[in-house]
C-alpha cells in the first residue's frame, strides 16, 4: 500500500517503525518526560504547567454549559471573533481589515499555513524559503507536488534577507516566496530593509508571499514589521496568524489567515473541505483573550529574563555560542566547533535530561546547531536549571 502513497508521505516517517527525533512526530517524546527529561523542544508556552487566565477559562466554561458548544460554527470561524481580530489587526499589524472579506478562522497555525500555500502550488512549481525555517515549510509544499528551494541566510549579516541573494535563485518555474516572520528557529526580526527587498522581488517577478507569524508577538530590540502591510503586498500576500505562542492557548487550536477578498473567496469556498470548522468553544474563548490581553505580561517578562539567561549561560560554554534572541522565546545554539549537531542532542538526553531540537531538521544552515525553546515551564528557575545542565554536560563532552 505505501508503494501507491505520493512520493512525500512514502518517505515519510511517523515513528511506528523507526526513530523519529522530531518533537511533533510519534509517541517517544513524550515519553522522555516520563524519565525525568526536560521537554525543551515544544514550542508550548509554560508547558505543561497550568496557565489559563482566569477569564478565558471562565468564557470556556460559560460556552461548554450553553447550548452551541456541541455545534459548528461556519467553517470560516466566528463572525464575533474576526470582527474582534480586526481591532488586533489594525493596531499590531497595521492593516485595515473587513471581517466579512479578508479573514478566516483555522483550527491552529499549522493547517493554517497548509490552507495558505495550498491554493497557489502545482506540480514543479518553486517556493523560495529562506534557510534555517521551519520544516512545516518544506513539508507542505512538498505533499502540494512543489519544490522548497532554499535561500542559504548568513550569521554574518543577522540571517537578514537581501534583494541579490533571492534574486539568484529565482527562476521561470518560482511561484512564491515563504518566509517565517520572525524567524523560526533563529529568532529574526526581518528588517525594514529586508522586507522591502522581499517585496521588491515579489512584485518584480509577480511572486505570492506567504508568511508565517506565529511567533509575532514578543519581539525586543528591532521593529516588527508585517509584510503585508507593505505598499503593494497586500493583494499578493497570504499572511498565517496564531494564538499559541504569543497567549500560550496552544491546545485550544486556533489560527487565522489574513489576506485580500480575491484570494479569500477561494478560500471561503473550500474551507469546509480542507479545514473544516474551528472548535466552537474555543473560538468563543479567544475573543475573551483579546478582550484582555494583560495576561500576556507574565509571558513577556518571563521569556525577557529567560533569553539574557541563556545568552550567558550558553555563551559561558566554552565553543559554544548563541546571538542574543531576538524574538518570541527560542534560542539558536551553534555547537558546529563540537562536532555533529544530531549526536550533541541525544548526548543532551542522556547527560543533560533535557531535549532539544536538532538544527539539521530546518533545512541548510541548520546543521551544526540545535533550537531550544526557553518559553517551557511556569518557573524560571527551572529553565536556568536545565540550561546549567547543558552547559556541564557540553563542558564534560569537550573533556572526553
Amino acid at each position: 500500500m505505501k508503494n501507491k502513497m505520493i512520493e512525500a508521505f512514502k518517505k515519510a516517517q511517523g515513528g511506528l517503525f523507526t526513530e523519529v527525533e522530531k518533537a511533533d512526530v510519534g509517541n517517544s517524546y513524550q515519553e522522555m518526560e516520563k524519565q525525568g527529561v526536560a521537554l525543551m523542544g515544544w514550542a508550548d508556552p509554560f508547558m505543561p504547567d497550568y496557565s489559563l487566565p482566569k477569564h478565558v477559562k471562565q468564557a470556556l466554561l460559560d460556552e461548554i454549559n450553553g447550548p452551541s458548544v456541541a455545534h459548528y460554527t461556519a467553517p470560516i470561524g466566528s463572525y464575533d471573533l474576526k470582527v474582534a481580530l480586526t481591532k488586533r489587526l489594525k493596531e499590531k499589524n497595521n492593516l485595515d481589515v473587513d471581517p466579512n472579506r479578508n479573514i478566516i478562522i483555522t483550527p491552529g497555525s499549522d493547517s493554517g499555513l497548509f490552507f495558505s500555500i495550498l491554493p497557489f502550488i502545482n506540480d514543479g512549481d518553486e517556493v523560495l524559503i529562506p534557510s534555517p525555517s521551519y520544516p512545516n515549510n518544506y513539508l507542505s509544499v512538498e505533499i502540494m507536488g512543489g519544490k522548497g528551494i532554499p535561500v542559504p541566510l548568513s550569521k554574518d549579516n543577522g540571517y537578514q534577507l537581501t534583494k541579490e541573494l533571492l534574486e539568484t535563485y529565482v527562476t521561470d518555474k518560482t511561484k512564491m516566496i515563504l518566509i517565517t516572520h520572525p524567524n523560526n528557529p533563529t529568532t529574526t526580526v526581518y528588517n525594514r530593509a529586508s522586507l522591502e527587498a522581499l517585496r521588491d522581488i515579489c512584485v518584480k517577478y509577480d511572486l505570492v508571499c506567504v508568511c508565517d507569524q506565529a511567533f509575532e508577538d514578543y519581539t525586543y530590540e528591532n521593529e516588527f514589521i508585517t509584510p503585508a502591510s507593505l505598499e503593494g503586498m497586500f493583494e499578493r500576500t497570504v499572511t498565517c496568524f496564531s494564538v499559541s505562542k504569543g497567549m500560550g492557548l496552544s491546545g485550544l487550536r486556533v489560527g487565522y489567515i489574513v489576506t485580500s477578498d480575491v484570494i479569500m473567496d477561494t478560500m471561503y469556498a473550500n474551507a469546509v473541505s480542507v479545514i473544516g470548522a474551528t472548535n466552537t468553544a474555543s473560538q468563543k474563548a479567544i475573543i475573551a483573550a483579546l478582550s484582555d490581553t494583560s495576561f500576556m505580561k507574565e509571558f513577556e517578562e518571563a521569556f525577557e529574563y529567560r533569553r539574557h539567561k541563556a545568552y550567558e549561560i550558553i555563551n559561558s560554554i566554552p565553543n559554544v555560542s548563541m546571538d542574543l534572541p531576538e524574538s518570541g522565546f527560542l534560542g539558536w545554539v551553534d555547537v558546529s566547533k563540537l562536532g555533529n549537531s544530531a549526536d550533541i542532542v541525544s548526548y543532551l538526553v542522556k547527560e543533560a535530561k533535557v531535549s532539544v531540537n536538532d538544527g539539521a531538521n530546518y533545512g541548510p544552515g541548520g546543521e551544526g546547531h540545535f533550537r531550544i525553546v526557553l518559553g517551557v515551564y511556569r518557573d524560571n528557575q527551572k529553565v536556568v536549571d536545565a540550561l546549567l545542565r547543558i552547559k556541564d554536560a557540553l563542558i564534560r563532552y569537550q573533556e572526553k
